[in-house]
This record gives C-alpha cells, structure tokens and sequence, in this order.
C-alpha cells in the first residue's frame, strides 16, 4: 500500500513539473539545436575568419556574417538603419627602446610587460622604493613622488585566509594600485612570482598592440605599470645586500625600503586609429516595448599565430560558441514572433567586438547605450558554453552542468528566474564555484557583462569554465560538444523568455 502511495505521489509530481512549463516557450526553445549551432559555429571559428582579431579582416568578416543573419531573422537594424555600431578605438604599440637594470637588458614579453597602455616616459633612476604589499598602513609618509616603485603584487596576507597571489589583480589589489599611483610616481614595477610562467605560455599575445576607447586617449595620465619577474625585482634590490625574497618576507615589519640602482626605461607608444564594430540586432517588444532584455556574446578573438604551424586562433570556444548561442536564441524569438508570440519587451541581440582587447565594445555600448540603461532589465551574457571545462573532464555530469556567475549579485529575483527556468526546462547542473567578486580568478570581471553590472543592469554570465585549448590555436570546432552547447543555449532562452513576457522587470537589491 506504501509503495502504490509512494508510485501515485512521484506520478502526481511529475505531471505537476510538466504542467508548469509554458507550451509556447518550450516549443520554440526546441528550435535550439545542435545541427543549427554546428553550421553556424563552423562558419565562424573557419581559418577563413583568420581568427577574428578586433581591428583586422577577420572580425570585419565575422560582423558581416552575424548582420546577415540577424537580417534573415527579421531583426531591425537599430542604428539608423544599420546593424553595426561603430565602436571608435585606437592602437597603441609600446615600443620599448631601453629597460635595463644596473647594466643588464630585459626584454619586452620575456621578463616584463606593461598592464594595460601606459604614457609615454623616459626615465633614469639612481634608487628604487619597495613599498612592500603597498597598503597605506605599510606607506606611512614615504614620498612616492617621481620615484620608482617596486611593489609586491600579491594580496597581503591575512591571519586564516589563503592569500590571493595571481598575477591577475584582486579587487582590493586593484584598490591599492590606484592609491600608489595617486602618490605620482614615476613608474610602478609589480613582481609577482607566477609571472615568469605566464609568460612563457602568453607572452606573445599579451604584449601585442593594445587597443583603447579613441576618447580614453586623452584621459589624465598616471604612473604606468610593468608587470616583472622577482629576476628583475632581485636586480632592483641587488645593492641592499638582499634578495626580492628576503624583502618580502621581511615586509610585515619593514615594508619601505629604498635601494641604490641604475634603472634606465625608455618608451613610448605609436598611436593609429582602428575600425570595429558592434553587431547589433533588435526586436521591438509590445506592451512593454519601452524596456529592454540583452542577450550579448562576444564575436571577436585573438587572430592570427604567423610563427606557428597552425596559423589561426579559431576560437571556436571563446567565443564562438557564444556568439553561436545568440543566433540560437534569435532564431527562437524570431520564430516565436512571426507566429504571433513576439515578446512583450524588447529584446537586444548584441555581439561584441573588442572583448579580448578589454571588455571595449561593451564598454563602449553601455557608456553610449542606443536604448537608456535605465530602461534595461537585464543582461544574460554567454562566453563560452561549448566545452567541458577542466574541473568537469571524467565527472558523471560532465556533459550536463554550467557555471552561472553573477545572477544574485544585483538581483536575488533574477537569480531565482534562472534557477527556475532551469528546474522547469534544461535540468542543467548549476554550479556556483566562481558565482563571487573574490573569486580568484574574477571571472565576474572578465566577460562582457560586467560593463552591464558596472551601470546597475542585473546580469547572468555563462560559461564552462577554462579547458587546455583556452587561448590555444586547438580552441577548434571539431573539440565542441554541440548538444550541450544547444542545451546551455536553451537555458539562456528560457530565462530570457521569462524576463521579456513576465509582468514586472527583476528588483534591483544589490550593490554594484
């Protein structure tokens, strides 16, 4: 009798789960599929897409491709009739002509490189200042003032907590960067030793020309940054009779410590101005047309490896994959429309460009937005949904789970929209691992969502975490798993489908 109870109780519920689901949504979510994403997603990361570097052929190639489908959609061309928003940006080339410590060279993408674009300087220096982890408590005084400085880049250590020491920056390292450079110094030298190896993987990538908003060129200069190798912090601090180690450890208690040295930098960077573009395609909504849902992915990479066999970074992954689950997602409200189902807000497909390069497209958008920012509901931002992550390689949910980041951190209601819409539809493993501004990784801060959170949009970032082929020219086509792309894909639609028809816009509850 138990069991019968128990049979007729799990029936009950299970008809229960299917009568929450909304027939119409779930017939056009349908439309997601992993045949659809294969033709486009091959099209895209194709070596004839030479990797679709922002600024080159490539990415103009791209932009053209995904405007030509949101044309087939019936997607209008919100920018004076246009699909492309022109986002204005300027290369600099650092060009490094001396960088030498007591004598001795160091070489651009080998021992050091500049974060982010730096003013242009000369500069010889006959003592260094270490400033330890840089903190204000640890400064004092000391007068920075066209000095050079050496400081630890690392997260100070704490009593019962493991110390953040990535070459990546904290948020609260970021905070005590801006506060050293407020004290004018010269040039700002941040060892770390994590660097050496980074370097050896990336090095040439990340000391390729930097691109920047045109109108940030002209922005007030502070003190550049060069990342360095603890070889080049040992030089720095050679005449003190210690080692970069030594000073370190010693920090707690003697954080300043100025050091006789020969440092000679000279550098300067050469400026041109680059064409790109974002794609952007609109669906006009109906009784709430007034407000806006974003589904964004980024449609640019790295480019091109000339010193490699294999010539192309594809990029099939990020964010191809990403990209390819816009047009998904379009294609379903698309359909949706034309059958009578468009949605009540309007809807935002926008691929951004520059994403490697900065967050710059999106930036761009969100600084210059065509539709007010007060009137945007929600971003749900996809990079990377077409791989199994390395923290997922041999685990049973391996090809069913998705790292949502960002969902609660300005609006607990549309986190429970997300976690909702998965219950009812794509059953995803949810895994919240990186869902924290603290994450050492900050991948909340890396995708384009965050220029969204930045202007108090409430935001989901996908993503399927990092694999070996990340920023590899093997980021390939034939390495995505095209039905767990769809499903991932599906999640976003669904969420998305909620936030356009439901009655009221999720409540803004958190902090920027």
């Amino acid at each position: 009798m138990k069991k019968i109870t128990l049979m007729a109780f799990t029936a009950a519920m299970a008809v229960n789960a299917c009568a929450q689901q909304n027939p119409i949504a779930l017939k056009y979510g349908q439309l997601i599929s992993a045949e659809d994403a294969k033709r486009h997603l091959s099209i895209l990361a194709s070596d004839a897409f030479e990797g679709r570097e922002t600024g080159k052929p490539g990415a103009e190639m791209a932009a053209k491709y995904i405007a030509g489908e949101f044309k087939k959609l019936g997607l209008e061309a919100p920018v004076k009739g246009s699909y492309f928003f022109d986002v204005p940006l300027v290369q600099n080339v650092l060009k490094v002509s001396t960088f030498t410590v007591n004598g001795k060279a160091f070489t651009l993408g080998q021992d050091f490189f500049p974060n982010g674009t730096i003013p242009d300087n000369n500069i010889k220096a006959g003592d260094v200042v270490f400033v330890g982890f840089g903190t204000e408590s640890e400064l004092g005084t000391t007068d920075l003032t066209g000095k050079v400085v050496l400081w630890i880049n690392e997260d100070k250590p704490e009593a019962g907590k493991t110390a953040n020491t990535a070459v990546r920056m904290s948020t609260a390292r970021l905070q005590v960067l801006k506060n050293l450079q407020s004290k004018n110094p010269s040039v700002i030298l941040a060892a770390n030793g994590d660097l050496s190896n980074l370097l050896k993987r990336f090095g040439k990538s990340i000391t390729s020309p930097r691109l920047t908003i045109k109108e940030d060129a002209t922005a007030p200069k502070t003190a550049g940054v060069f990342h360095i190798t603890t070889d080049i912090a040992n030089e720095l601090v050679k005449a003190t009779g210690k080692t970069y180690a030594d000073l370190k450890a010693a920090a707690e208690t003697t954080p300043v410590v100025t050091s006789k040295v020969d440092f000679v930098a000279n550098y300067a960077n050469e400026h041109t101005d680059v064409k790109a573009v974002d794609v952007v395609g609109f669906m006009p909504g109906t009784d709430l047309k007034d407000e806006v849902l974003v589904f964004s992915a980024h449609y640019d990479h790295l480019g091109l490896n000339p010193d490699g066999k294999d010539k192309v970074y594809n990029g099939a992954d990020d964010d191809g994959s990403g990209t390819t689950g816009i047009l998904e997602i379009a294609r379903a409200f698309s359909k949706a429309k034309k059958d009578g189902h468009g949605p009540r807000r309007s809807i935002l497909f926008l691929g951004n460009v520059g994403e490697e390069k900065g967050l710059l497209g999106s930036e761009y958008y969100t600084d210059h937005p065509i539709y007010p920012m007060a009137n945007t509901i929600t971003d749900l931002n996809i990079d990377m949904i077409g791989r199994v992550g390395e923290e997922y390689v041999g685990k049973p949910d391996s090809a069913n789970y998705v790292y949502p980041i960002g969902s609660a951190m300005l609006s607990k209601e549309l986190h429970e929209i997300g976690e909702k819409a998965n219950d009812t539809y794509t059953h995803l493993k949810l895994d919240y691992k990186y869902d924290d501004p603290n994450d050492p990784n900050r991948f909340y801060y890396r995708s384009d969502h965050y220029n969204f959170a930045k202007h108090g949009v409430p935001i989901i970032f996908y993503f399927n975490g990092v694999h070996a082929d990340y920023h590899q020219v093997t980021d390939e086509v034939s390495k995505i798993n095209f039905p767990l792309l769809a499903k991932r894909a599906q999640l976003v639609f669904y969420t998305g489908w909620e936030l356009a028809n439901r009655d009221k816009k999720p409540v803004v509850d958190g902090a920027k």
